[in-house]
């Protein structure tokens, strides 16, 4: 078998493979060079494998470009793949989020601004989920300091009517009928920027991203701007489970494929700061649902590490043991092959990465 992992950043992609022992990779890149690569999956569905990479040029726009030889050639739709229909006055700007959904086919795609398309031919076309984009909410969400955009969609596994999905600044919201109507999900979600009195509204949190437990779907994991949340039932109310990290501020957080007691977070010191306490650069990891967290990399990882890892830029391969990798904005992505243990550094000097994903293949 071979990993892949794809880093996108803001000039390309690059994808790099490696054999079972994950020890020694070779790059192809940059794929779409100067343009921002925001998002990316690998599609492993169907008997075959097809890439996808929501990529913006700043001529001609975003982009869902597909690969269906690991990146050797990509095909583009005719317009974009992604577009507003005739009646809608918005453009999308960029694709901040790709996910398959439950069904064969069907692919998610987030847009800045805040919008969710659909496809059912596995990202050739998408089509606007118009009960959210009318939602009578969208015309209070504002943007966060990277912009306004659904980063999140998480399908539930066995329930194809049922999908959650993130905003910054709008917060949660899910559906149960297939995107026919959409609820808000923040209850217990603090929004610190907000006076006190509002400091638990219904909706306008800036959360920075979701998970989704593999082994229990009811079970989520939640970075907010300040905060560190789980659920364990499905969204309907979030519980702190920030205490034993260095700090509530982050970007990722990440599952692990076997183990649905076991999460990774990757903190940052504050939204002012936007580094590791101290500048050592370490993943946080609870085997325990998030009531307790151990830090991961000393000896391996940097001590002199003052950057930031975005929100999708840290991921999990389906490995046993499991691999962890993560990017940073000054271009380097480090690798553990052994749950966390040990880390090695992969690729470095790329341009800013913004988004990692691994798959076997």
């Amino acid at each position: 078998m071979t990993t892949l992992v794809m880093v996108g950043t803001r000039k390309g992609l690059w994808i790099g493979s490696a054999e079972d022992d994950r020890q020694h990779w070779s790059w192809t890149g940059p794929h779409f060079q100067m343009e921002e690569v925001y998002s990316v999956m690998a599609d492993t569905r169907g008997g075959g494998v097809r890439l996808l990479a929501g990529a913006s040029s700043s001529w001609l726009g975003p982009q869902v470009w597909r690969s269906d030889d690991l990146g050797a050639t990509w095909q583009e739709t005719p317009n974009g793949a992604v577009r507003f229909p005739e009646d809608v006055d918005a453009a999308v700007a960029r694709v901040w989020q790709l996910t398959p959904g439950a069904e064969d086919g069907v692919v998610w795609a987030g847009t800045e601004p805040g919008a969710i398309f659909r496809s059912t031919d596995r990202g050739e076309t998408f089509t606007l989920e118009r009960g959210l984009w009318d939602h009578p909410h969208r015309t209070e969400w504002n943007a966060g300091f990277g912009g306004q955009a659904f980063h999140t969609i998480l399908p539930h596994p066995t329930d194809a009517g049922r999908v959650l999905a993130a905003i910054s600044t709008g917060g949660v919201y899910r559906t149960a009928d297939g995107g026919a109507s959409w609820e808000p999900a923040n209850q217990g979600i603090k929004a610190e920027f907000f006076p006190g009195d509002r400091n638990y509204p219904e909706f306008g949190q800036c959360v920075h991203k979701v998970s989704r437990s593999v082994g229990d779907p009811d079970r989520l994991f939640l970075q907010n701007h300040g905060g560190v949340y789980r659920s364990v039932n499905g969204g309907d109310s979030w519980d702190d489970i920030a205490p034993g990290l260095p700090s509530e501020f982050g970007f990722p957080m990440v599952c692990d494929p076997h183990d649905p007691d076991t999460i990774y977070s990757f903190p940052l010191v504050d939204a002012g700061g936007r580094w590791p306490t101290e500048g050592h650069a370490r993943v946080w990891r609870s085997r325990d649902a998030g009531d307790s967290w151990e830090p991961l990399g000393e000896g391996t990882l940097p001590d002199d590490y003052f950057v930031a890892v975005m929100r999708d830029a840290m991921c999990v391969d389906t490995h046993d043991p499991v691999g962890i990798y993560f990017g940073g904005r000054n271009g380097a992505v480090h690798a553990s092959v052994d749950g966390g243990d040990t880390w090695t550094e992969i690729v470095r000097d790329l341009p800013d990465v913004m988004v990692v994903r691994a798959a076997v293949v």
